[in-house]
């Protein structure tokens, strides 16, 4: 049978097949049908099922298109393993999950099945830990919930913080004043919230405190009420340091805590408050422990085969 899909204009049809039919050159190889691109049409003939499976992927790389979102490989890829496996129905989900629109107009949404259960955890739950590898979103997202709730006045504030493993803690010993001291150790988290609420936003926002981005050290004797707190990097903190930052929850708080269990920095035996963590709150009402892993990094593809590799040298 042979079925069709118009684009909106010539900018839609290389947006969602690619330039120079990059894209396109993927789908083909995952269907048999015949698949021909015609200006703003785009044709497909094949058997009923397949057809149907290709119009719904095009049509769903077209809906992430018109969402605002630049159309990547990763999304392509994606979408193809989505669809093969019969979970068309949960990909528009994901795909129509906006968390906020960034300082730059860019839709940020989960942009994998994993990601998309990690901002259910945080939406349901007062603490949430997000677990997995480099690249899969884990900080950047937990900052953009941060954002919708401040947005919508659901928290007060938003309180970043690390340990900053490499100074020891000990920041009396690094020369200039606080910020100085800490902004090496915290650049990532000033990094995301630029990003998604843009430098002057956050800037104010940090000189009436509603943003405070802190040393994990700075967050003892204090509890923390009406805020959204994310620990970064908490596979480097110790036990005795995951218990204090997690019982500074205070009333209308909400907590998430990243980390990756693989890059640990602590001294050897040392154990991560992180990996004891993972032990001791694993059946506790109310917190959830969410794990990440290759397939939901959305960095270069390179990066989920240096995981995929680096785990089964481990393995060995």
């Amino acid at each position: 049978m042979e079925k069709r899909v118009s684009f909106a204009d010539t900018k839609e049809a290389v947006a969602v097949l690619g330039r120079n039919d990059e894209f396109l050159g993927l789908i083909s190889q995952h269907f048999a049908s015949r698949i021909t691109a015609r200006g703003t049409e785009i044709v497909f003939d094949g058997g009923p099922q397949e057809v149907d499976n290709l119009i719904r992927l095009i049509n769903e790389l077209i809906y992430l298109y018109r969402e605002g979102n630049p159309v990547t490989s990763h999304d392509v890829k994606y979408s193809i393993r989505m669809i093969l496996a019969g979970q068309a129905d949960f990909l528009h989900q994901m795909f129509a999950d906006t968390i906020l629109v960034s300082a730059r107009g860019r839709h940020i949404k989960p942009k994998t099945f994993g990601q998309s259960r990690y901002l259910d955890a945080i939406r349901r739950n007062p603490i949430t830990f997000g677990i997995g590898p480099a690249g899969t979103g884990k900080t950047y997202l937990a900052v953009a919930m941060a954002a919708f709730s401040l947005k919508n006045k659901q928290v007060e504030k938003i309180i970043l913080t690390r340990p900053a493993v490499e100074a020891g803690e000990k920041l009396g010993f690094l020369p200039g004043d606080l910020q100085e001291k800490v902004d090496p150790y915290l650049r990532p988290l000033y990094d995301a919230m630029y990003d998604i609420m843009g430098v002057d936003t956050v800037q104010k926002h940090m000189t009436k405190n509603i943003i405070e981005v802190a040393p994990l050290a700075y967050m003892r004797g204090r509890t923390l009420e009406d805020s959204f707190i994310i620990l970064d990097e908490a596979q480097n903190t110790t036990a005795e340091q995951m218990k204090m930052f997690l019982t500074r929850m205070g009333f209308g708080s909400k907590m998430v805590i990243t980390g990756d269990i693989t890059q640990i920095d602590l001294p050897l035996g040392v154990k991560s408050g992180l990996k004891h963590a993972q032990a001791v709150l694993d059946s506790v009402p109310g917190i959830a422990l969410c794990t990440l892993d290759e397939s939901d990094v959305v960095r270069h593809e390179i990066v989920s085969r240096i995981i995929k590799a680096y785990e089964q040298y481990g393995q060995k």
